[in-house]
């Protein structure tokens, strides 16, 4: 089994921001709050691409979001996480709030979704839509709220240690100076076992200081893009497991003079996943059943960019992934075996066993576009590991 992603980077010093946080929370304010009026405003594609097509259900969610919610959105992709019910769920850089009300539909009135924005316009949009989307939700008390405050100091804005179950951002951790402060506030709030599910935008290079400089690019969430191979780095040291990628999408800049500033450097919009793994939860290798529990997602739970799990189909995992499994709200949906289990699985080219882990972003692109891979020796196929 190949080793967790992340193993393979080298580790080298990553090199923190040297514009003052204040001036790049300010602009920032101050583009998405006074510049931009509607997603058109926007000079890249990044804040809105999508990797994978919008399930029917997802789709009938947003309908039933307002329209001045959904003209307000920038984020970059559709972050849903599956397996909401009654989870209790917090929106790093919510905006105007149009994910939170996707998600206020998907966790039920048991459950409570929290959003907090920086910039106060964005925040009294979505505040003040609340009772519209309660009413139309059929419930009887709100389970949404919003917060004005700083995604690097959730404490300043009363979130307490390990309050939620599922933390999720859309295009936003790109927009803060201080990525490292953002992950360990996530980690802090998460409660053992939790998820950290979201989307941004990463760099095929570490910047150059005329990008990071930028005042545009920063607003259009490249010049705060991470090096994608520093994200692994920085969950390590918060405590996050591995970071697991979901989906890439390519990043265009429509704009010469952007482009010409960007030079060579490459850009896209990837998910990924991290979990908060309790110490006692990790053991050896395992073998898992997915038992078809997950609505939606009966049939298969395409659990990340390595894993696919098949109803009823037993999948050979590693340490990491049984761990997962194992310590977070997905326990219930799985039969969890340690390696070697007397368990039938289905065999032939691309069943069990995942030879290589695929964790730069960039690479997926460069699999999602070529055609299906060939099966190589002893029946084994896949996507290219780590480099």
């Amino acid at each position: 089994m190949a080793a967790p992603c992340g193993e393979q980077i080298l580790h080298k010093q990553i090199p923190r921001e040297q514009i003052p946080q204040d001036q790049i929370h300010r602009e920032v304010q101050d583009y998405y709050g006074k510049e931009l009026q509607k997603s058109e405003d926007l000079k890249t594609n990044a804040c809105v691409t999508s990797a994978r097509p919008v399930p029917k259900a997802i789709r009938d969610a947003l309908e039933r979001v307002h329209e001045e919610v959904v003209a307000r959105y920038y984020g970059c992709g559709l972050v849903v996480p599956e397996c909401l019910a009654a989870c209790r769920v917090l929106d790093l850089g919510s905006g105007s709030g149009r994910d939170c009300y996707l998600l206020s539909q998907l966790v039920g009135e048991r459950g409570h979704v929290t959003g907090i924005d920086m910039t106060q316009g964005q925040v009294e949009v979505a505040k003040k839509h609340i009772a519209y989307h309660m009413e139309k939700f059929g419930y009887q008390k709100p389970n949404v709220d919003f917060l004005q405050g700083y995604m690097e100091k959730l404490g300043d804005a009363g979130l307490a240690d390990e309050s939620y179950d599922i933390v999720i951002s859309n295009c936003v951790i790109s927009l803060a100076p201080d990525k490292r402060a953002v992950l360990r506030e996530a980690y802090r709030v998460l409660k053992p076992g939790g998820e950290m599910y979201f989307s941004d935008v990463y760099a095929s290079q570490r910047l150059s200081e005329a990008v990071r400089k930028h005042r545009v690019l920063w607003g259009e969430c490249l010049a705060g893009a991470l090096f994608w191979g520093d994200l692994y780095s920085i969950a390590e040291e918060v405590g996050f497991s591995p970071p697991r990628l979901v989906t890439a999408s390519p990043i265009t800049i429509g704009d010469k003079e952007l482009e010409g500033v960007v030079g060579d450097c490459r850009f896209v919009s990837a998910t990924f996943r991290l979990f908060k793994v309790p110490g006692s939860s990790c053991a050896g290798p395992g073998q898992v059943i997915y038992n078809g529990g997950i609505v939606g997602h009966e049939r298969e739970l395409v659990f990340d960019a390595n894993f696919t799990f098949k109803e009823g189909e037993a999948v050979d995992v590693d340490a990491e992934t049984a761990a997962v499994l194992r310590s977070s709200r997905f326990a219930e949906e799985f039969l969890i075996r340690a390696a070697g289990a007397d368990v039938t699985a289905p065999q032939g080219c691309c069943g069990r066993r995942v030879k290589e882990k695929i964790c730069d972003p960039f690479l997926l692109l460069e699999k999602l576009a070529a055609p299906a891979p060939a099966c190589g020796p002893a029946g084994t196929c896949g996507p290219r590991g780590c480099r």
